[in-house]
Parts: structure tokens; sequence; C-alpha cells
């Protein structure tokens, strides 16, 4: 399992759109991916979920990944969640 710390750098944070995109690139990876933000674990891969936590710009999240491309569904995420679309 791998953990790390990411800051949302897009500019209207995880909104629908966002959230939709960000789960799409969630789940083309193996790996369980889980989102935690203040008090709340979510799976990655889910929309609803996602859309629950209501993520700001400028917030900062922890995103766990646990499985054969880890490192990879880390990366992805990251590259997501920091760009500035």
């Amino acid at each position: 399992m791998i953990k790390k710390e990411i800051t949302i750098e897009l500019a209207k944070g995880l909104e629908a759109r966002p959230v939709a995109v960000f789960v799409q690139t969630a789940s083309q990876y193996e790996s369980q991916i889980i989102v935690e933000y203040r008090e709340k674990r979510v799976n990655a891969k889910s929309i609803m979920g996602m859309m629950s936590l209501g993520i700001a710009q400028g917030e900062k999240v922890v995103v766990a990944a646990d499985g054969p491309d880890e490192a990879e569904a880390i990366a992805g995420v990251q590259k997501y969640l920091t760009s500035r679309e």
C-alpha cells in the first residue's frame, strides 16, 4: 500500500465534471484507490462517494492505493488532481 498527500489544484476543485474525470482516471487502475478527506474515506472509483466529499481547490487529501499497479495509480491520480484544468 502506498499513501500520498496531494493538494487539489483543479481550478474548480472536485465538482461534478472534474469528479467524473477523476473517477474515470482512477478506474483505469486495477488497484483499490481510497481518498481520505477530513474524517471521510471513499472509494476513488465511486462518483457518488467522491461527490460527497465536496473538495475545493487548495484542499489537501490523502490518496491510498493498494494493488499490483499502486505506484502507477498514485502517479496517475496525482497528475490529474494537480492539473490546472
